[in-house]
């Protein structure tokens, strides 16, 4: 998937942790939440906050559970990874329909840009039926999406995707801007470590 390629892909598997600080500013409301993920393991580590203590889980878990008191966790996990590495993690979702529209409007602003729509299944997880429109750059990188939750009509949330950078092999947008000033999503702390390679490898803030 060309547009996976443009952020990395082809070297996640090396990837061992990734980690970063999810920011997301609601009109006064502002929530920061830090994680810790092992791809490889599927283990996430959490801390934020309003929590005392760091929590580990491994994700596989969860779900033989369906009363796991990490499952709230998980959910905004799975959110704020969304924000950060849609374009990997699409590509690693066979469970997915994905399709080029051709050129389309942008969603916010003047011109247009090529589409690309992720249709989630209508059934299972913590997005059933979720729709994205993706609006690419001449390099394949995200500039805005949409997000159509359980695929309705009226969009439920249209932002940038900017502040480009790279952490490690992985390139990363730091920052997403809603409509207005209400609503901003942007992170801190984005870090990669690479199986092999000793420390951090950190995006400029």
């Amino acid at each position: 998937m060309r547009i996976a390629d443009a952020y990395g892909y082809q070297y996640f598997g090396q990837i061992e942790q990734i980690q970063y600080t999810f920011n997301v500013k609601k009109g006064d409301e502002q929530v920061s939440r830090f994680w810790i993920w092992e791809p490889k393991l599927d283990k996430v580590t959490f801390n934020a906050m309003n929590y005392t203590e760091t929590i580990t889980y491994f994700r596989g878990d969860l779900e033989a559970d369906v009363a796991n008191k990490f499952k709230k966790i998980d959910a905004w996990f799975t959110n704020d990874n969304y924000w950060l590495l849609f374009p990997l993690l699409v590509a690693r979702d066979t469970q997915l329909k994905v399709e080029d529209i051709g050129r389309q409007k942008l969603p916010m602003g003047d011109g247009k840009a090529g589409c690309v729509v992720v249709t989630f299944p209508a059934h299972g997880g913590y997005t059933p039926g979720d729709i994205y429109e993706l609006y690419l750059d001449d390099n394949f990188r995200l500039t805005q999406w949409v997000y159509r939750r359980a695929g309705s009509e009226k969009p439920t949330r249209i932002t940038t995707w900017e502040d480009y950078r790279q952490a490690g092999p992985l390139t990363v947008a730091l920052n997403h801007r809603g409509e207005d000033d209400n609503f901003r999503v942007w992170f801190t702390n984005v870090g990669v470590k690479m199986a092999g390679v000793d420390g951090w490898m950190f995006a400029d803030n």
